[in-house]
């Protein structure tokens, strides 16, 4: 079993339900597509009903879960280990649909603790790469739903319906976006996405025509819909409460930005990292580096320095100690909740 240490991730993209995966081939130097369209960063997390895929192998061919349940506090600290056990809270994925998404929608914890047996549900966030002119999201329904009216559109297996009754919203590169767990939403085709969630695979599909999946049989968690559907959230979401949930960072240049609201703090955190002529320093705790252009050093307090370039995604655990970046290099940090970190209301 390896100790904790940075490590530099090698592809993990395997083959979806939907069509994608040339725009994570190209940044990551994977594989690529067609139906490819997600790569999991430092995942501990295994698809929904399978054994190990999904999970980040290691050099040693353990798995990254193994080692973190075998050296909890050599990889998360106790002060985290203490608050969440061991854990590391999230997922990082990018996403590269060439279709649009199915409309969809995740359990909050509360349902996924009573009816699937673990602790988190899926809230998660967008971090907008690429985008399409003109290219939407859809976020929570326009208009109060009742759950009948849902029941007849999903069994109508109505599509168009389903895509007419979320809020539209376009989006740019620069955006980050919270997505509640509970909140139905969809995605338009060629947006390229860094997502951070939390550490399940619940989806549960609302229409599934066009895409490589039977819905009737696969979209429910195997709960069935009429229980699976208990865990949608009816009412509407206003324009301002959708825009509550957005940051835009088109305009900012500072060393360190924030890419999403304080909202997900309970869950995650994300910033955009352009070191620039400084070095930015942090202190000891997991977290997963990928480099969107340019090149640059990690320099750790125990652990020596690593070079890191465009395309390259590093995890840094947090026995490495304190660390820096540096470099004419722009990064997206995607960390655990805080140990401190205010309690989730979902």
């Amino acid at each position: 079993m390896l100790a904790a240490k940075p490590i530099k991730l090698s592809a993990n993209q395997f083959d979806h339900f939907y069509k994608g995966g040339n725009k994570i081939g190209k940044l990551r130097n994977g594989p690529g597509g067609p139906m490819r369209p997600e790569e999991w960063l430092g995942s501990t997390t295994t698809r929904f009903g399978a054994a190990t895929q999904g999970l980040t192998v290691l050099e040693d061919e353990t798995t990254l879960r193994e080692s973190v349940l075998t050296n909890p506090e050599s990889w998360l600290g106790k002060a985290h280990v203490a608050r969440y056990g061991p854990s590391i809270e999230l997922l990082v994925k990018l996403l590269d649909p060439d279709q649009r998404l199915p409309v969809h929608f995740h359990p909050k914890r509360n349902f996924a603790k009573q009816h699937l047996g673990v602790p988190h549900g899926k809230t998660e966030a967008w971090i907008i790469l690429e985008a399409p002119k003109d290219a939407w999201v859809g976020i929570g329904f326009e208009s109060n739903m009742t759950m009948q009216n849902v029941k007849n559109m999903v069994e109508n297996e109505d599509s168009s319906a389903l895509v007419e009754s979320l809020n539209k919203r376009k989006v740019k590169a620069g955006e980050g976006i919270l997505v509640p767990a509970g909140i139905p939403h969809a995605i338009a085709a060629g947006i390229f996405i860094l997502e951070l969630q939390e550490p399940t695979d619940f989806s549960i599909l609302l229409e599934w025509e066009g895409f490589a999946v039977d819905g009737v049989k696969d979209g429910h968690l195997n709960l069935g819909f009429d229980v699976a559907l208990q865990a949608l959230e009816l009412s509407a979401l206003s324009k301002d409460n959708v825009e509550k949930l957005i940051v835009n960072t088109q305009n900012e240049s500072s060393l360190m930005t924030s890419m999403l609201p304080v909202q997900a703090d309970p869950y995650f955190r994300s910033h955009l990292l352009r070191p620039k002529n400084a070095s930015l320093e942090f202190p000891p705790g997991f977290c997963i580096l990928l480099a969107m252009q340019g090149k640059g050093i990690i320099s750790t307090e125990k652990q020596g320095n690593f070079e890191i370039n465009n395309g390259d995604a590093f995890i840094i655990p947090f026995e490495s100690g304190s660390w820096s970046i540096s470099g004419e290099i722009e990064i997206l940090l995607s960390r655990p909740p805080a140990p401190d970190a205010p309690m989730s209301s979902l």
